[in-house]
């Protein structure tokens, strides 16, 4: 009978769960200026197709009439056993909520993706962490169906224990929850 009882409750907080990608929060009063500068990628959720592996650095800046722009650095794999280092560059285009922007981007090879992809900052401290979302295709009812994730911080050794739990709580609340993955920083795309 207890283990019904569980069962119920677990299956509960599933339904309550608002996973509907319109109804995702993200960063109040998000300062872009702020946000600039190195972001080393901690942990990720993988979209469907090539993607960085690990070694992931990103680097934002914002020009003077306030556009941002982004490069990214990872390791990758193509042609199914070429290890490379790969160079991206990425535009913002604003929308009305600063917290969100839609992210043209383009990889410095051929075999890599280009995009126009949402990028919405979740949340952020400016100083130590930040929560990064996308949702590539919205399912029928509302969830994503193919979306990724960065949780970055400002230290290539990782999260302070402090940040952990605010990191763990967005991530319930943005529906990727045990679906990211550690991203190690080995310095390969130093040497490459």
């Amino acid at each position: 009978m207890l283990r019904i009882c569980v069962a119920l409750c677990v299956l509960a907080t599933c339904w309550a769960q608002d996973c509907q990608v319109s109804n995702i929060q993200v960063m109040q009063n998000f300062d872009r200026s702020r946000y600039t500068g190195r972001w080393y990628a901690v942990a990720k959720k993988d979209p469907v197709g090539l993607f960085l592996l690990d070694n992931v650095v990103a680097q934002f800046s914002v020009d003077g009439s306030g556009k941002m722009t982004a490069t990214a650095q990872g390791r990758v794999i193509i042609l199914n056993n070429w290890e490379m280092c790969a160079n991206m560059f990425g535009t913002f285009e604003d929308t009305p909520d600063p917290a969100k922007f839609k992210m043209r981007y383009w990889g410095a090879a051929a075999y890599l993706q280009s995009g126009n992809d949402d990028h919405w900052v979740i949340d952020t401290d400016y100083d130590n962490y930040a929560i990064h979302y996308s949702c590539r295709e919205v399912d029928l009812d509302g969830t994503c169906l193919d979306g990724y994730s960065f949780i970055f911080s400002r230290h290539p050794t990782g999260l302070r224990p402090e940040d952990q739990k605010i990191v763990t709580d967005k991530k319930k609340e943005i529906c990727f929850l045990g679906k990211y993955r550690r991203v190690s920083h080995t310095g390969f795309c130093e040497s490459s």
